[in-house]
C-alpha cells in the first residue's frame, strides 16, 4: 500500500521534472518569475491553482467525462507558456502581479486544465480495473504539487541571487528570462502536429 503511494508521487514528482517534458518547468518559470522569496504565500497559491486545474482534467479523463484531441492539447501548452512569458514582458516592472488576483489565478486554473489534458492518456494507461482512480490521482497530485515547490523555489532563489549579487534589476531579470522562455515555446509551437 505505502509502496504503491510512494511510487505514485514520484511518478506525478518525475512527471514535473521530466528534462524532455520541460513544458511544465517552463509554465512554472514564467509563472514564479515576477515574484521574490516574501511572496511566496501567492506563488504557493498560484501553484496550486495549476496543480489543481491539472488534476481537474485528469479525474475529468479517467471518468471518461472529457476526451480531447491530443494535437490541439499539444499545441495548446506552449500557448499557455507564452501567454505568460508575453504578459511578464509587457508588464514587468509594472507590478501587474500585485494587482487583481482573480484573473491571474483564473488564467493559471485554466492553464493547469489544459496542462492536465496533456496528460491524461499517459496517465489512463497507468489504471489498472483494480486501481482507486481517485486515490491514485490524489497521491499522483501531491508527487506533482512537491516537484512544483522544489522548481518554484529554486527559481525564488535564482532570482535572489542574481538580483543581490549580480545587481540585475527586477524588471531586466524578467524581461530576460521570459524572452528565453519565449524563445523556447515559439519552436514547440510551430513544430506541434496541429500546425504541421
Amino acid at each position: 500500500m505505502l509502496e504503491n503511494f510512494w511510487f505514485n508521487v514520484e511518478y506525478g514528482i518525475n512527471h514535473v521534472l521530466d528534462i524532455n517534458a520541460y513544458d511544465h518547468v517552463l509554465f512554472l518559470i514564467v509563472l514564479t518569475i515576477p515574484y521574490v522569496f516574501k511572496d511566496w504565500k501567492r506563488v504557493l497559491l498560484l501553484v496550486s491553482m495549476f496543480t489543481l486545474g491539472h488534476t481537474l482534467s485528469l479525474v475529468l479523463a479517467a471518468y471518461g467525462v472529457v476526451s480531447v484531441n491530443a494535437s490541439v492539447v499539444e499545441f495548446l501548452i506552449p500557448i499557455t507558456i507564452l501567454v505568460v512569458a508575453l504578459f511578464n514582458v509587457f508588464t514587468s516592472g509594472k507590478g501587474a502581479q500585485r494587482e487583481k488576483v482573480g484573473v491571474l489565478f483564473l488564467s493559471t486554473l485554466f492553464f493547469g486544465l489544459i496542462h492536465g489534458l496533456g496528460f491524461a492518456r499517459e496517465f489512463q494507461m497507468l489504471l489498472t480495473d483494480s486501481d482507486n482512480k481517485l486515490v491514485l490521482l490524489l497521491e499522483f497530485a501531491l508527487g506533482i504539487e512537491i516537484a512544483q515547490i522544489i522548481i518554484v523555489f529554486i527559481v525564488l532563489f535564482l532570482s535572489y541571487i542574481v538580483q543581490t549579487i549580480f545587481r540585475f534589476t527586477k524588471r531586466d531579470w524578467i524581461m530576460v528570462v521570459s524572452a528565453i522562455v519565449v524563445g523556447l515555446v515559439i519552436p514547440m509551437i510551430l513544430n506541434s502536429d496541429f500546425i504541421t
